[in-house]
């Protein structure tokens, strides 16, 4: 544990902190090591595919060099000896439902980033609960009791401050940044630690000589803009003076649900490419199922060998959250698709104009079965909950070859 992190027996004054930012600790990997307790202790990547990216890595595997986002084949280079698992996105989804139910026991004002980080703003909860420390500390106990993983909790006056703060404590730590201690905890950072900071901006601010957030917020503000522009020097010098005024805010509904996939191998072969739009149509729909979602609009996404990408959208003449109309909407589309001498790297299916199902009346047509999809489909639904993921699927998903990860990653 860091030396600058706060033990757990030590809870002291909050100095006007209220902010939480709780990020979980490898999380893709943690929940593959849950649910096989034979991995503990082994470097595991979570990822796949020749041209795929790791997704997620123990702490075990970080050792050797091993990130999220980086080409599996260099993290297999990297570190030979790894267990390397496809991920399992279902799984991911039921965790982090679980970890933010808990979050949501603490208080109503949550605002998720990612299946495995969110803020939380737990002014409102200091009477019932005690001290932020002692709420964060609360929760980083409850989520290892009760989901068997833990997280890195920071807790600081402001949003920007509490998400570096939970970076500089990981793995399995607490770290509070009281205000009047937020420029002492800021300035010795280097300036990739700012948010809006990334490769080209660092390499702008280090030919100015700037290397820590305390030389940006010492630096004239004339300076910045000069170099990187008005708006981003503005951001860059209130963070670095530690300004951040913005509220923890629960999300609106979710405005589209989607899923993608790249093919190990470019393929032109359309059996293959609908079998993968079919499993990304069973995603989508549980999605929009588990939601309470209907969507209105699906959307195709293909990119070609050369990177060429194309999208298109059809309109249902009703909303719907079941995976076999979505399916046959994205096989109409990609038939319309000119295909001669194409072959395909990714496709990707996507709902949106999301509506609340309860909201939306089925209309019955003549001769329509009493019962169809949207049963079966949610039959199907319960016996995954009960019996697990893998247990219930289409015939032509069972022996789904290897894919390429999901382009997104986690901490």
């Amino acid at each position: 544990m860091p030396d600058d992190v706060m033990p757990d027996d030590v809870i002291p004054d909050d100095g006007g902190s209220h902010v939480l930012h709780v990020d979980m600790d490898a999380f893709f990997a943690s929940v593959a090591v849950r649910a096989d307790p034979r991995l503990r202790g082994r470097p595991v990547i979570v990822g796949g595919g020749v041209r795929g990216v790791v997704l997620s890595a123990t702490y075990e595997a970080r050792r050797y060099g091993v990130r999220s986002a980086m080409p599996m084949g260099r993290a297999r280079r990297l570190c030979p000896a790894a267990v390397v698992l496809p991920a399992d996105h279902d799984a991911y989804r039921r965790a982090s439902a679980a970890i933010m139910a808990i979050f949501r026991d603490v208080t109503p004002i949550v605002q998720p980033l990612s299946l495995d980080e969110a803020f939380l703003d737990v002014t409102g909860a200091r009477r019932r609960l005690g001290s932020p420390v002692r709420v964060a500390a609360a929760i980083r106990a409850r989520v290892a009791s009760q989901e068997q993983l833990t997280c890195s909790v920071g807790v600081a006056p402001s949003m920007f401050v509490a998400k570096i703060a939970s970076a500089r404590c990981k793995p399995d730590g607490l770290l509070l940044v009281p205000a009047h201690g937020v420029l002492t905890f800021l300035h010795p950072l280097p300036t990739a630690a700012l948010w809006g900071v990334g490769e080209r901006t660092e390499a702008i601010l280090h030919r100015l000589g700037l290397r820590t957030i305390g030389d940006i917020a010492n630096t004239p503000l004339a300076t910045l803009q000069f170099a990187l522009g008005q708006a981003a020097a503005a951001q860059l010098s209130a963070l670095a003076h530690g300004h951040d005024d913005r509220a923890v805010s629960p999300p609106a509904v979710e405005r589209s649900i989607g899923a993608e996939e790249t093919f190990p191998v470019d393929t032109a072969q359309r059996a293959g490419i609908v079998r993968e739009l079919l499993r990304l149509s069973e995603r989508v729909a549980a999605r929009l199922r588990s939601q309470g979602h209907v969507a209105r609009t699906i959307s195709l996404k293909v990119r070609y060998g050369d990177f060429t990408t194309v999208t298109r959208a059809r309109t249902l003449p009703e909303p719907t959250d079941v995976a076999q109309t979505i399916y046959r909407t994205m096989c109409d589309l990609f038939d319309g698709l000119p295909r001669a001498g194409m072959v395909v790297r990714l496709v990707g299916v996507r709902a949106e104009k999301l509506v609340p199902a309860g909201e939306i009346g089925h209309q019955p047509t003549l001769g329509e079965r009493r019962f169809g999809w949207r049963d079966a489909e949610r039959a199907a639904d319960r016996a995954r909950l009960r019996f697990g993921t893998d247990m219930v699927r289409p015939a032509s998903l069972m022996t789904r070859p290897g894919m390429g990860g999901d382009a997104a990653g986690e901490d």
